[in-house]
């Protein structure tokens, strides 16, 4: 008792909301935390953040690409995100002739700007607590129609704490966005792989695009006659510089977080569900890697492949690390009984931990079995036709060797570990027939790599609906609900009831809404961190280091020589600044924001609302925070404005762009 009595101070200890800056805070009830905010800093008020009766904040931040966010910077409707959240569209925007991708891009003028077909951002006009017109009778899709006003807007209802509160939420969509500038990715995708996830970090992750509208600043496709928008509001820019413990603010839509899972979940994430994603990623990265060092035609085919295998598996392995370092799962089962011994007598509470955990065990073999599936058979690289036409003589026979050997590997991996209940019968029965997974991936493999100019490979094509087939059952069992995680229509039933409970119990407990893509305000302070015995990791890092980075033999490390020439040469005019007695440019910098994915691009704000910096990505033990917020290690990645301003200046030569940006004094 003893013993189980220290682990439950523990647990409450965790969260007491004192303990750290932690939290995703819905901006139209961010009068509830602006006594702390101001506390820590903070020089505006409640209505300088959220307000729909005048500008604020909110109106210089967009939902961009429905994926990451952007920030307003002009009052012509200029917008800074990520390199990252802008990759696709530069990409779409690229060709032979033009790389912008390689070598960057910076509109002369606005006639020289491009227009980035599909891609939107979007304006959160207002979002309203909902909860009680629900339980009163009104249909959400009649709330949903009036919110629209005839298509004007786009709205949606979303749940927050599993539905014991709903909101709904309306934006303004615009799709005139048009590319302004970028950096070449030597600069904005800096570090690439290797340090994703890693501090300390000098990636030049941004890139700038403009929102355009019709001549009533109105949302319009695009057309020549369109005119730069309009924003209500942007933001004032600071070069006075920052110091660790100064205060910052991030305003974003962070993606998904699930802070609130019991233990049984944690134990899937750490136990089960990671581990073998990252053995099997891990297999697909090396016979990658392999293939690429040995041609750079294939390092340049498999990049964003690569790219795309590597940023969730690296994220997973500091998961994992920092849930076990951490002991969230021992943490969790102390807080459960703690509830559990309080709720003994309350019939409405008495059982729902013994509840949920038994749904647990009812649906972990279906989900994993969906993960599974979407680790190896459904594969992107197992799910095309492959013809020689499309690679050439040279090519052709790398990518099919490559290939091969990812049938293989990833079709054994499959066999090995599906649960055989939810296995996919065709694949079964084929193995059987056959004698060995191998074996079907060998018959896989000749069906979708051709000679001719076939397109059709019916085998292929067999299995697919066998596994569409496979998946129907498994959501069969799991019941309508997100399929991001371990989840199930029962599941969020009981979180439904648990979450209400622990809000009656645990008073003194600051909590929050997981993340969903909607709007938050996150808030902490510029500050490194102890990141093992001896190390402390300081909170900036600045130019130089770029520059002892810079290997022209390494793709993610060779640098523009116009860059290696400044920094050799300290030209570094303006943006040159004094930090620890040398005169020197600050690239990234650390604070203890709670961001997740959706936060990407997002402003990083100081205590006088004036924007800093852009986030673009977490340090590796920090991805833990999805689950549980550690505040000796977590840390959001910013790119310092200053960098910023650096690049366009000195890189690009667009200085231009700053006779519209508004600076403070």
């Amino acid at each position: 008792m003893k013993r189980l009595s220290l682990i439950v101070l523990l647990a409450f200890a965790s969260w007491l909301p004192a303990a750290a800056d932690e939290g995703m805070w819905l901006p139209s009830l961010i009068a509830q935390r602006i006594d702390d905010m101001r506390a820590k800093g903070f020089q505006l008020t409640a209505e300088d953040i959220y307000s729909i009766n005048r500008a604020s904040l909110k109106d210089a931040v967009v939902l961009f690409d429905d994926g990451c966010t952007g920030e307003l910077v002009s009052a012509e409707g200029l917008l800074i995100t990520n390199h990252h959240c802008g990759y696709d569209a530069i990409q779409r925007l690229s060709s032979l002739e033009h790389d912008y991708l390689t070598d960057g891009f910076w509109a002369a003028t606005r006639a020289d700007e491009l227009p980035s077909d599909g891609l939107n951002v979007k304006f959160l006009k207002r979002m309203e607590d909902i909860t009680d017109r629900l339980a009163a009778g009104e249909s959400r899709e009649r709330i949903i129609e009036q919110a629209a006003e005839e298509g004007r807007y786009k709205a949606s209802i979303e749940q927050m704490y599993y539905g014991n509160q709903q909101f709904l939420f309306v934006y303004e969509q615009f799709d005139d966005v048009r590319l302004v500038g970028t950096p070449p990715s030597s600069i904005g995708k800096f570090g690439g792989d290797t340090d994703n996830w890693v501090w300390p970090r000098h990636t030049g992750d941004f890139s700038i695009f403009r929102i355009y509208a019709d001549k009533e600043n109105r949302p319009a496709a695009y057309s020549p006659e369109n005119v730069p928008y309009r924003p209500a509001q942007h933001f004032k820019i600071s070069t006075r510089g920052i110091a660790e413990g100064d205060f910052t603010m991030i305003y974003g839509f962070p993606g998904n977080t699930q802070e609130y899972i019991i233990s049984d979940a944690v134990d899937y994430i750490v136990r089960r569900s990671d581990p073998a994603k990252i053995r099997i990623r891990t297999e697909r990265l090396d016979r990658i890697a392999r293939a690429q060092e040995q041609d750079p035609a294939m390092r340049i085919m498999y990049a964003s492949i690569h790219a795309g295998i590597a940023n969730a598996w690296k994220k997973w392995q500091g998961e994992a690390l920092g849930l076990e370092r951490k002991h969230t799962l021992e943490t969790k089962r102390a807080y459960e009984e703690a509830f559990e011994q309080w709720a003994a007598d309350r019939p409405e509470y008495r059982d729902v931990v013994r509840d949920l955990k038994a749904e647990y065990a009812r649906i972990a073999d279906a989900y994993f079995a969906l993960e599974l599936m979407n680790e190896t058979v459904r594969a992107g690289e197992l799910n095309r036709v492959y013809r020689r036409s499309d690679f050439g003589e040279r090519l052709y026979p790398q990518v099919a060797a490559l290939n091969r050997d990812l049938f293989r590997i990833l079709y054994r991996e499959y066999y090995d570990n599906c649960p055989g209940q939810y296995m996919i019968p065709r694949f079964a029965a084929e193995v059987e027939r056959l004698g060995s997974p191998e074996a079907y991936a060998d018959l896989m493999f000749e069906a979708t790599h051709r000679e001719d100019d076939a397109t059709q490979a019916p085998e292929l094509e067999a299995l697919r609906a066998d596994v569409k087939r496979t998946v129907e059952r498994i959501l069969g069992v799991l019941g309508r609900c997100s399929t991001r995680n371990l989840n199930s229509e029962r599941l969020n039933e009981l979180y439904t009831v648990y979450i209400r409970g622990l809000r009656e119990w645990d008073r003194e407990r600051a909590f929050y809404p997981d993340a969903n893509l909607t709007l938050r305000v996150a808030y902490g302070k510029v500050a490194g961190y102890h990141y093992a015995d001896g190390i402390y990791h300081k909170p900036v890092t600045t130019i130089e280091g770029i520059l002892a980075k810079d290997n022209p033999e390494i793709y993610d490390y060779d640098i523009p020589q116009t860059l290696r020439r400044i920094i050799a040469e300290k030209d570094y005019g303006r943006w040159g600044v004094e930090i620890d007695g040398r005169t020197t440019v600050p690239v990234c910098f650390l604070a203890d924001n709670h961001t997740t994915g959706g936060n990407s691009g997002s402003p990083v704000l100081n205590a006088r609302g004036e924007l800093i910096g852009v986030n673009f990505d977490r340090t590796w033990l920090s991805t833990m925070s999805d689950v549980a917020f550690d505040p000796a290690f977590c840390r959001n990645i910013a790119l310092d404005i200053r960098y910023v301003l650096f690049v366009i200046d000195r890189i690009g030569d667009a200085s231009y762009l700053f006779d519209e940006m508004e600076f403070a004094r």
